[in-house]
């Protein structure tokens, strides 16, 4: 392959598109977040992905698989984590079996914000997928997004 070869010219044309949906969406949904309930997207995606925890059996989630799931490096989910600790929105504690693990949890206060935010994430959401659906590069993709059944 050379950089004049269209298959990677459409490759890379079909990632801009890409990249250019998921900005669009997460500027909408950030604006809508920090507008009506002071959270920013990832602020949002923590508290939702923590939210689904359980005390059965591998219910709770070490930092590496929350950092995945709101897809930020360990050392930027720790932060994250502390942001919302210092505003009440989330507790950590250790491991009652291992010492050295610590688990994080959402508060009563994280709960009822996160309830009252979900709302707004998903109008904006919508919103932002019914206005990149009116652009015909962006059309295919909001499609195929729409059409994914990804279990939470």
């Amino acid at each position: 392959m050379t950089a004049t070869d269209p298959a990677l010219t459409a490759l890379a044309q079909g990632w801009c598109a890409l990249s250019l949906l998921h900005g669009r969406i997460e500027a909408h949904i950030e604006r809508a977040l920090q507008t009506k309930h002071d959270l920013s997207v990832r602020e949002y995606s923590l508290l939702d992905v923590l939210s689904r925890q359980h005390d059965d059996e591998g219910g709770h989630l070490q930092m590496k698989q929350v950092a995945d799931a709101v897809v930020l490096s360990q050392s930027a989910t720790t932060r994250l984590v502390t942001r919302l600790e210092d505003r009440g929105l989330l507790e950590r504690y250790l491991c009652p079996t291992d010492r050295r693990g610590i688990y994080t949890n959402v508060t009563e206060a994280g709960l009822r914000l996160l309830e009252e935010a979900r709302p707004t994430n998903d109008t904006a959401l919508r919103e932002a997928l019914d206005e990149a659906a009116r652009k015909p590069e962006l059309a295919p993709l909001v499609q195929a997004v729409e059409s994914l059944h990804v279990p939470a």
